[in-house]
């Protein structure tokens, strides 16, 4: 066989690519309303997901959404009416500041201190950055 045949049989034996699909996809909250209090009952796996402590996750969702809350067993309690959405949002948010590389935008990333700085660095390309600490 020459090149060509060997080309030609090397492409069509290539599998066929398909539709592109992130392979991180954001988890979204289920949870209900219980008189005041908004409960989160996939909040440790969403943490898991994420690949993120869920104290640290915990913290940054207060904050962010300014209210009081706790995790209870596996759940998260939070000390007022949120919607699910407002929640959705700064888990998106969390994951654009502490998950995602700047760099090539994949999830493969450690968070770590150094000295007094937050570092991200990202397992794919090697990127380090500096997160500007919202917690």
């Amino acid at each position: 066989m020459d090149y060509k045949e060997l080309l030609e049989k090397g492409l069509k034996e290539l599998p066929e690519i398909g539709t592109a699909k992130e392979r991180f996809e954001l988890p979204k909250v289920e949870g209900h309303i219980e008189g005041n209090k908004t409960i989160v009952v996939n909040f440790v796996q969403i943490a898991n997901i994420l690949r993120r402590d869920p104290e640290h996750l915990l913290k940054f969702l207060l904050r962010e959404l300014a209210s009081p809350g706790y995790i209870d067993d596996k759940r998260l309690i939070l000390g007022r009416k949120i919607s699910p959405k407002q929640i959705n949002d700064k888990i998106e948010l969390y994951a654009k500041t502490y998950i995602l590389c700047r760099d090539c935008g994949k999830p493969d990333t450690q968070v770590y201190k150094e000295g007094r700085l937050n570092v991200i660095r990202c397992a794919a390309c090697g990127a380090r950055h500096n997160i500007k600490t919202r917690i």
